[in-house]
Parts: structure tokens; sequence; C-alpha cells
């Protein structure tokens, strides 16, 4: 027989914030996730950056307003330390120059507080796979003021699938037109929530929209046999 291979290492994860309550609940509700582990907490940037500099962890949960250095400084020097640890602002400021800034800097994600923790655990997932996407959880308006950077937030696919939904395609309809199952259809729908923080299948579109990733003109979906 074949051995099985062998599960994945957990998700090792850095908290980053002055209030140690917060950082308590967040590891209690982080500790019920099997492939998530938080490894050390930290409650100003010199602190969270020299912890990264000796543990190298693969994600940091960083607050904004932790006393100290600017966030952004924060990033550059972990980035500096610690190269391949991904970055989530974790944050109450919903102001789209702060969150043009940490994007610019290095962050790969901007979640309100306000997140919710599916949303949340979906992110620290996704952050240490796929390195090339950029995750967003705030206000339609400050998303509108955002979407000018040129950060790629969307797969190519993921795009072409809220393209779908806009044309008022149903989920099986989207996975004949384009030879994939309808699993896989809702697995990219789920990524898109997520990184958008929309809450249905009409927001997801309408804040793609926003952010001239398709069209708003929504022609009806085609009759497909079958």
């Amino acid at each position: 027989m074949t051995p099985s291979a062998a599960p994945a290492a957990p998700t090792r994860i850095l908290l980053v914030d002055d209030h140690a309550l917060f950082r308590h609940g967040l590891r209690e509700l982080l500790s019920m996730e099997p492939d998530l582990s938080v490894i050390g907490e930290a409650s100003t940037g010199a602190e969270a950056v020299a912890f990264v500099a000796a543990h190298r962890p693969d994600v940091m949960l960083l607050d904004v307003g932790i006393p100290g250095d600017h966030a952004a400084t924060t990033i550059g020097r972990t980035l500096a330390a610690a190269p391949a640890t991904r970055i989530i602002i974790l944050s109450m400021f919903d102001e789209p120059s702060v969150v043009k800034e940490l994007l610019g800097a290095g962050a790969r994600a901007y979640l309100l507080k306000s997140v919710t923790r599916d949303d949340l655990v979906a992110t620290l997932r996704s952050v240490r796979t796929d390195a090339d996407r950029i995750m967003l959880s705030i206000s339609r308006e400050s998303f509108e003021q955002v979407s000018d950077t040129g950060t790629r937030v969307l797969s190519d696919r993921e795009v072409e699938i809220v393209g779908l939904v806009a044309q008022a395609y149903s989920n099986s309809q989207i996975a004949r037109r384009l030879e994939i199952t309808e699993g896989t259809v809702k697995r990219h729908l789920r990524n898109v929530f997520t990184k958008l923080g929309a809450v249905s299948r009409i927001d997801a579109v309408n804040k793609a929209i926003a952010m001239n990733l398709v069209s708003p003109e929504k022609p009806p979906a085609p009759r497909l046999r079958g």
C-alpha cells in the first residue's frame, strides 16, 4: 500500500495588537481551527519585528494603531526580516488612504475588525497558499477608492465567473460553459466573497463593477440544453 501523505503543517500565526483582551479572544477563536496555530503575540511594532526575525511565522495579523512605528514601517521591517511572512491588516480604520498605503507597503490583505470569523479564517488560509492575490473586507466607499491602485484582487478565473454571474448565469450554467464542476464554481465564488467582503452574489457583482472588473451590462443568461 502507498503510504498516505503527511498532513500539511499548521499555518503559524503572530498576533500583533496592543489590546491584550482582543489578542486573547483572537487566539481562542483561532485555536478551534486545527490547521491554524498562534505561535506568538506582540503589542508593538518593534516586538513584532523581533519575533518575526526569530521565529519567521507564516502569517502576521497586524493592527494599524499599535504603539511605536507606523504600520507601514513595521510591514517593511517585517518583510526585510522574513520575506515569506504574509501580513494581514486587521483594523478598525476604514480609510482608503490607509488601505492603499499598507497594501503598497506589502500587506496581502486588509480586513476590518467587523469581519466574520469565517472570512478571517478563509483569508488566513488563502494568503499562505496564494501570494499573488490581495484580499479586502472594507466598506463599499473605501473599496471604490482603493480600486485604482492596480492591485490584483481577483484571479482571471474569478473575474470570469463574476462576469457570468453578472449576466445572470446560474452555477450549473457557469460550470458547463467553463467546463468545470459546479463545486469548483462554488469554491471560486466563496473566494470572491471573501476577497470582496461580499454578502451575496448581487453584492459581489456590484463590488466587481465598482472596481471595473466586469461590465455593468447584464444580458440575459443563455438557454442551455439539457
